[in-house]
């Protein structure tokens, strides 16, 4: 189950990267354009948030079965513990969770604003906010503290 988990995992996680980067896209057009709102821009916005609410799910399912959080959680102090343990134990959950809040807070916000402009500026400000949030989450393969490629081979 685990391994099935990760293939969806990162199936996921690229439908949330490129819904939430065609949201921004569109929100930052309408709001310097002043488009309408459209139900095009209102399925965009709540299928991006559909998307982060899925990838968070799976990402605690994993969380849990994870043997490196397994590790973290164990308590086991040593005096070398590898940077994957407390990233993944905590740092990785904790942003991106807060991630999700602020694009859900977002999208609720953008839904109950009385203008399309407001609409499209409160989506765009929320979802850069949850996007550069996103970002500092990742274990980029460039990253000093842990890293891991950017397509998983299983």
């Amino acid at each position: 189950m685990y391994s099935t988990l990760l293939v969806l995992h990162s199936f996921v996680r690229w439908l949330v990267v490129l819904s939430l980067l065609t949201a921004l896209v569109r929100g930052y057009q309408g709001w310097f354009r002043a488009d309408v709102f459209s139900k095009t821009d209102y399925r965009l916005r709540h299928l991006t948030a559909t998307f982060a609410h899925i990838q968070l799910m799976i990402g605690f399912l994993l969380y849990f079965q994870s043997p490196l959080v397994a590790i973290f959680r164990s308590g086991d102090s040593q005096s070398e513990v590898p940077l994957d343990i407390p990233f993944f134990g905590w740092m990785h959950i904790s942003l991106m969770t807060l991630a999700i809040v602020v694009i859900t807070v977002g999208s609720a916000l953008a839904k109950r604003q009385p203008s399309d402009l407001a609409k499209f500026r409160t989506m765009a400000i929320w979802f850069s906010i949850g996007l550069l949030i996103i970002c500092i989450a990742i274990p980029w393969p460039f990253s000093p503290l842990v890293n891991r490629p950017y397509l998983r081979s299983f």
